[in-house]
């Protein structure tokens, strides 16, 4: 079966921050890609005995960016003990979960823009430390990587579409 959904890894390799970005975007982009044209009942269907849906995915990516970038990078308030869930609730529409991505990322990219260097620290410490943008960059692009992975295999079982 043709890999319908297979792009091209990003070519940009002008600095450490460019290049970081371009990966990041490429692999945020990839996990939106598995959610265009299913149908809300698909978006949400779960196919693995950890509850996971695509859905779910992207509302966990979400709440994920708004942590390490909103939270930890720029200062902003955080709830302790907020869940990174994976499950949606029902009152909660797939176009509100894809927009709430969509605007974290859009909040993610402000916060990557505004410390402007990746040896920057963030805000809030993590475990007591003080990691630089550069490491925050790398988890959330092996975070959304590693989901995105399992979005290829959920979006696979529902309608056949390969790729990534």
């Amino acid at each position: 079966m043709a890999e319908t959904q297979r792009e091209p890894v990003p070519r940009a390799d002008a600095g450490e921050l460019d290049t970081a970005q371009a990966f990041l975007s490429f692999a945020r982009h990839c996990v939106l890609k598995k959610a265009g044209g299913l149908p809300d009942e698909q978006l949400r269907r779960v196919l693995t005995g950890s509850g996971t849906s695509i859905l779910g995915l992207i509302q966990h990516l979400a709440e994920t960016e708004r942590y390490w970038f909103g939270h930890h990078l720029a200062g902003a308030a955080w709830e302790p003990g907020h869940e990174h869930g994976m499950t949606v609730p029902t009152g909660r529409g797939a176009a509100e979960v894809l927009a709430g991505y969509r605007a974290a990322i859009e909040d993610s990219d402000r916060a990557i823009r505004a410390a402007g260097d990746p040896d920057a620290r963030v805000a809030v410490p993590a475990d007591g430390t003080r990691h630089t943008l550069r490491w925050v960059m790398a988890h959330m692009t092996s975070e959304t990587a590693r989901h995105n992975g399992h979005a290829d295999i959920l979006r696979e079982q529902l309608d056949g579409t390969p790729g990534r």
